[in-house]
């Protein structure tokens, strides 16, 4: 029978302290939630590994440890409004739940925003809604947010996702794919949006969010 409340007590202090996460609260939430939890069955004894969990095909639960940092970095306050997208099963959004006062969670996938949805229900999270919709456009009726988090590396930040920002609003991602990839953070002030690299790290790719390819004559 496997602990995971030690589990989950060794992953946050082996993989995420370690890692520059300094946050109270972010380290409490990661300490609260149950990992396993939001993983598939044939993965539970996987939870905790220092690895993405394949939840589907193309779809990932982040390692704790980047997504401990880029959740340290969206700097949620009590009171945000919060838009995750690419919610998968809802880990991230029990953790962003614990942060700000409400949690818009986007899924493209059906399956999954039907497991999230029964999940966070069952294990009390009232203040996560999830959604479903094409993740590149965000989810314009909830919106301005405070913050959203972009759950995976993605090649573009669609200008549609920008404009969902309140001002003084926060968003942050993953920018670019494998060992080129960079945490970066744009804030939205008085209509413009700023934006700047933070650290590197690679994590598995959120589908959609390419570039349009150029042709060459």
């Amino acid at each position: 029978m496997i602990d995971y409340k030690a589990a989950r007590t060794k992953m946050v202090d082996n993989q995420i302290r370690t890692t520059d996460v300094t946050s109270h609260s972010v380290l409490n939430a990661f300490l609260t939630v149950q990992r396993e939890e939001f993983v598939p069955a044939k993965s539970k004894a996987l939870a905790y590994i220092d690895n993405d969990i394949n939840l589907k095909s193309g779809r990932y639960l982040m390692e704790p440890s980047p997504l401990a940092k880029l959740i340290q970095l969206a700097a949620v306050q009590q009171g945000d409004v919060v838009l995750e997208i690419g919610c998968g099963t809802g880990y991230a959004s029990a953790i962003l739940s614990m942060l700000g006062g409400s949690v818009v969670a986007l899924e493209s996938d059906e399956e999954l925003a039907a497991q999230a949805t029964e999940t966070l229900a069952r294990l009390g999270y009232d203040n996560v809604a999830v959604v479903t919709g094409e993740l590149e456009k965000g989810y314009a009726p909830e919106a301005p947010f405070d913050v959203i988090f972009v759950h995976g590396a993605v090649e573009l930040v669609p200008e549609a996702l920008l404009e969902q920002l309140r001002d003084g609003g926060r968003l942050v991602t993953v920018q670019g794919y494998g060992n080129a990839s960079q945490a970066r953070l744009y804030i939205r002030e008085l209509g413009k949006t700023s934006e700047r690299g933070v650290f590197n790290t690679s994590v598995k790719p959120l589908p959609g969010f390419r570039k349009a390819r150029e042709f060459v004559f």
